[in-house]
């Protein structure tokens, strides 16, 4: 992998890690439109480290009083007394359900979810149910408001982003919002809930870069995981500020017109549906 492709790669991932339209999508069909090699589930892994640090550095006064308030919890034996700490336990909870999937499913996620009929079926699917969130929803509930129930449904959805296409972002956006919270509200609970999972996913993954028999250069993933953290932590702030004044229905539209173009260009033979 070249220099400009691992800058090229770290964008896309940057860019899309926070819009609800699937970085896995993007980082296996642009790869594929431009004649490269299909990266690998565990270079898309590596390189959200970037993204995580991102979150990670865009709240990190939030992150700081949720352990503080964590640690003190567990002191004092009343973990849940603040609504921090319970913050920090929804967090905790809302992970599990992703961890338990991605090491159930693995071979899956490497092998035949990298399908881009299956990308381009779950881009779809997914624009669906984010257009019936935004027409249910009462988007009138902020992160504070949240209970143990929504903690549990919304780490359930975020299991879904195992599939290519899905979107992380998106799943738990679209469960955001249909527990009621505003568009910004679902979107920042989201991006911390992304924290723990995918910074566990990239550092299981490293084991390509650094273990025995290693597939993977070192150089191309530093720097596509420094060019996924610089663009995503300007993808976060512009995430939240869009989602102030705007709907989710430009996301929907563009998911549904990338699903069908990648149909139509697997169906006719311009890219494959799997790396060869």
């Amino acid at each position: 992998m070249s220099i400009l492709q691992s800058i090229i790669l770290g964008f896309i991932q940057g860019l899309t890690e926070f819009l609800p339209i699937s970085s896995s999508a993007h980082l296996r069909v642009f790869p594929a439109l431009f004649g490269w090699k299909d990266p690998g589930s565990a270079f898309s892994a590596i390189i959200q480290i970037g993204t995580t640090l991102a979150v990670i550095a865009y709240f990190a006064k939030d992150l700081w009083n949720i352990a503080r308030d964590c640690l003190l919890g567990l002191v004092h034996r009343k973990p849940f007394e603040t609504q921090n700490a319970r913050l920090g336990w929804f967090i905790v909870v809302g992970t599990v359900p992703i961890g338990v999937a991605g090491l159930t499913l693995k071979d899956f996620i490497e092998g035949p979810f990298r399908s881009l009929y299956v990308v381009a079926g779950a881009l779809i699917a997914l624009a669906g149910l984010l257009l019936w969130a935004e027409k249910k929803a009462a988007h009138d509930r902020q992160v504070e408001s949240l209970t143990w129930r929504d903690a549990l449904i919304i780490g359930l959805a975020q299991a879904c982003a195992l599939i290519p296409g899905a979107s992380r972002s998106g799943v738990t956006l679209t469960a955001g919002l249909f527990s009621g919270l505003t568009r910004e509200a679902a979107a920042r609970y989201s991006f911390l809930l992304s924290i723990p999972a995918t910074l566990a996913a990239g550092l299981f993954e490293l084991r390509h870069v650094f273990g025995e028999g290693a597939s993977l250069e070192v150089t191309p993933i530093a720097i596509g995981t420094l060019s996924s953290f610089v663009f995503g932590l300007a993808a976060i702030a512009w995430m939240l500020k869009f989602l102030r004044t705007h709907t989710t229905k430009a996301f929907i539209t563009y998911r549904i017109i990338l699903g069908i173009l990648i149909i139509v260009l697997v169906s006719t033979g311009v890219i494959p549906a799997l790396d060869a």
